[in-house]
């Protein structure tokens, strides 16, 4: 259970990046009051950790519904994380977690972007909605391994909103460099646990198995 803990937190907070939506949150919020905001960033978290919960829940239920094997899922997702975790060690911005230039220029026109692009898809982007379909997946079934998934996806959140009422004052103390040193520390740990998933993936699959 410490096992599925560790991965899960590891992977939503790599997926989520609460640091690097803090950053994004304070230059496209800048213009906002305080409590403007305050309000913006706990209604988007709020919309983000529902979209999540509900993709964690129903992530058997959808795979079933598409026909997609676990082995499939283990290295597509693999795949896609692996390409995330290299973004991540190089410092460069992976659209699965960031928005395009087109996103960032409409929101920016917007009083309000508490659902977009905050909700989706800075915090609930691509990334973070295939680690939630994936570790529920990886549970197969067990109710005390899927709580603790959505548990340490509640607990990303927690550590995402108060970033986001902080971000003003966190951008300025962690400037680029430390955002880029943070960055490539979890992106080292996603890359590897991706390689694993590509792994396990490939191995229960079958296609290399040799007949007797």
């Amino acid at each position: 259970m410490l096992e599925m803990a560790l991965r899960a937190f590891t992977m939503f907070f790599a997926t989520v990046g609460p640091v690097d939506v803090a950053a994004i949150y304070a230059v496209l919020a800048a213009s906002a009051t305080a409590r403007q905001r305050r309000t913006m960033a706990i209604k988007g978290t709020l919309i983000a950790t529902v979209v999540l919960v509900v993709f964690a829940v129903l992530g058997g239920s959808i795979l079933a519904w598409l026909g997609i094997t676990l082995p499939a899922l283990r290295t597509a997702g693999g795949v896609l994380l692996l390409l995330l975790g290299i973004d991540m060690v190089f410092a460069r911005p992976s659209t699965m977690s960031k928005t395009t230039p087109a996103e960032t220029f409409e929101a920016e026109g917007k009083p309000d972007i508490s659902v977009f692009p905050l909700a989706s898809p800075l915090i609930a982007g691509p990334g973070a909605l295939g680690a939630a379909i994936l570790l529920t997946a990886e549970a197969d079934g067990d109710l005390a391994l899927e709580a603790i998934v959505v548990a340490m996806l509640l607990v990303v959140m927690a550590i995402t909103l108060a970033l986001l009422l902080i971000a003003a004052r966190l951008h300025k103390l962690l400037g680029v460099t430390g955002q880029n040193v943070i960055s490539r520390v979890v992106g080292i740990l996603l890359a590897a646990l991706a390689v694993q998933f590509i792994f396990d993936g490939v191995r229960a699959s079958g296609v290399f198995s040799t007949g007797s």
